[in-house]
C-alpha cells in the first residue's frame, strides 16, 4: 500500500507540471519545464542530468559500465487538454476509484513515474543502465530520443535492449507503425447557388476509451469527418463551411459541422472546400504499400481542418508499418490526381517503426515476468507511435511497456494505481534481469 501511495504521489506532483507541446499553439516544452520534472524526480529520490538539444530537454540519468548496454525511456510531454473535462481539470490530478486522473496520467508520465520510482538509486552488477526521460515525444521525438538514440550511437553505447516506457495496456509491446502528417491546401473558390445554409452535425464513435487517432479501427469506429465527406458524396453537398472539435493531428476529433445549402433560397459556398470535403472517402482508403505485418494495416485519418493564410488546410494522420515518406506521398498523390488535382500536399514524418521478433531474449523475459505478475504474457501490437521507432531500425531489441489506462489524448485520462504499481515491479525486474 505504501508503494501505491508513493507512486500515486510522484505522479500526481508530475501531472501539475503542464509541459504541453502545441506548436500550433505557440505551447512547446523547454528546459523550464524539464527543471520542474527533474525536481519533482529529486524529491523522491531519482536524480538526473538535464540536457537540452534544439531546445527540447531530455533528462539523463547513467550507471554501470560496458555490455550489455539497457536503456530505460519514457517521455514527459503531453498532449493540449482539450474539451470536455468532468471528473477534474486537466492539471489538478484527481485520486478516485482506484484510479489517478489528469492529463499525461496514463500517457506517458506514469511511466516516467514508474520507472524512476523502481530504479531509483539502483546499480547493475554488470554493464551499462541508462534511464531516460524526454520532453518531445508528443511532436515527433526527433529532438529528443532521436538525438539520443544518435548520441548514445557515437558514444558506443547504442543500447542492445530498449525498454521504452510508453504504453497503457499492461501488456508487452513489440509492433507499433510508423507516424506520417499529410497537409492537403488549396485555394478557395466562393460561389453562389440555390440552397440556405444549413449546418449538419456528425460525431465520432470508437469502441477503445481512447481518441487516439492510431487506435481507431475502420469498419468498427466511426470517424466524424469521414462520414461527413460520404454524406457530402451521396447528397452532392455543396459545402459552405466546415468546424470541428480540433485538437491535433493525432487526436480525432469528437464531433464536426458541416455548413451546406439546402432547399430553396440562394447561399454562398465554396466550390474548393466541397471539392476537398468530398476527396476524403477515398484519402482514407489509400492502399499504402507496407514493408512489415501489422494488425491494423495502414490508417488515413483527416483530423484537423484549418482555414489559415487565405487558403483551405486538411491535416490527415498516417499510420503504416513502411519507414518511406516518399512512398506514401505517391500513393497519396495518385489519388489526389483524381480528386483535387489542384491540391498541394506535403507528407513528413516516417523515421521507423518498431518491430521486434518475439522470439528475441527481452520479449522472452518480458513475457514472464508479465506472467509472474499476474498480467497477459502474449505480446502484442499497439497503435500510436512511439520513441522506440529511432532504435528499432538500428538492431535494438525493443518493446514498448506501460500500466493500464484509458482516454488517452481525450477527457478525464486515468491510470490504474494496481497496474501502475505492477508496472513499477515490471521496470525492475526486467533491470535486474538484465543486468545480474
Amino acid at each position: 500500500m505504501a508503494q501505491v501511495e508513493g507512486l500515486a504521489s510522484l505522479l500526481a506532483d508530475l501531472v501539475r507540471v503542464p509541459t504541453v507541446n502545441d506548436p500550433s499553439s505557440g505551447l512547446l516544452v523547454g528546459p523550464e519545464q524539464g527543471e520542474e520534472i527533474r525536481g519533482v524526480l529529486s524529491r523522491y529520490g531519482f536524480e538526473a542530468d538535464l540536457l537540452v538539444n534544439e531546445g527540447v530537454p531530455i533528462l539523463l540519468h547513467v550507471e554501470g559500465e560496458g555490455r550489455p548496454v539497457i536503456l530505460f525511456q519514457a517521455h514527459f510531454d503531453v498532449v493540449p487538454p482539450g474539451p470536455g473535462w468532468k471528473k477534474t481539470k486537466p492539471f489538478e490530478p484527481l485520486v478516485e476509484g482506484g484510479r489517478l486522473y489528469g492529463r499525461g496520467a496514463a500517457d506517458d508520465k506514469s511511466n516516467v513515474a514508474a520507472i524512476a520510482w523502481a530504479l531509483r538509486g539502483y546499480k547493475p552488477r554488470r554493464g551499462t543502465l541508462i534511464i531516460a526521460f524526454t520532453g518531445d515525444e508528443e511532436i515527433g521525438g526527433r529532438r529528443g530520443a532521436g538525438y539520443l538514440a544518435e548520441k548514445l550511437e557515437r558514444e558506443g553505447l547504442l543500447p542492445d535492449y530498449l525498454v521504452n516506457g510508453d504504453g497503457s495496456l499492461s501488456r508487452v509491446i513489440t509492433r507499433r507503425r510508423a507516424s506520417f502528417t499529410a497537409s492537403i491546401t488549396l485555394k478557395p473558390e466562393p460561389a453562389t447557388g440555390q440552397g440556405t445554409p444549413t449546418a449538419r452535425r456528425f460525431e465520432t464513435s470508437v469502441t477503445r476509451s481512447t481518441m487516439h487517432s492510431a487506435y481507431f479501427v475502420p469498419g468498427v469506429d466511426r470517424h466524424a469527418l469521414i462520414a461527413a465527406s460520404l454524406w457530402a458524396r451521396d447528397h452532392e453537398a455543396r459545402v459552405a463551411g466546415l468546424n470541428g472539435e480540433w485538437v491535433k493531428s493525432n487526436v480525432l476529433p469528437r464531433s464536426i459541422e458541416l455548413t451546406v445549402l439546402e432547399g430553396t433560397g440562394s447561399g454562398d459556398y465554396d466550390e474548393a472546400l466541397t471539392r476537398l470535403v468530398k476527396s476524403i472517402v477515398p484519402l482514407s482508403r489509400a492502399p499504402i504499400p507496407t514493408e512489415r505485418y501489422s494488425d491494423y494495416g495502414a490508417t488515413v485519418n483527416p483530423n484537423v481542418y484549418r482555414g489559415e493564410n487565405g487558403a483551405h488546410k486538411l491535416i490527415l494522420d498516417i499510420r503504416a508499418m513502411t519507414s518511406s515518406t516518399d512512398i506514401v506521398e505517391k500513393t497519396l498523390a495518385v489519388i489526389l490526381r483524381e480528386t483535387l488535382p489542384d491540391g498541394s500536399l506535403s507528407v513528413r514524418g516516417g523515421g521507423g517503426y518498431l518491430y521486434t521478433s518475439r522470439d528475441s531474449r527481452l520479449v522472452i523475459e518480458a513475457q514472464r515476468i508479465n506472467a509472474n505478475l499476474g498480467l497477459p504474457s502474449e505480446p502484442v501490437e499497439a497503435g500510436g507511435a512511439s520513441d522506440s521507432r529511432f532504435y528499432s531500425p538500428r538492431g535494438v531489441e525493443a518493446i514498448d511497456y506501460g500500466p493500464l489506462g484509458g482516454n488517452i489524448h481525450g477527457p478525464d485520462e486515468y491510470v490504474e494505481l494496481e497496474h501502475l504499481e505492477k508496472a513499477a515491479r515490471f521496470y525492475r525486474l526486467i533491470a535486474e534481469k538484465l543486468t545480474y
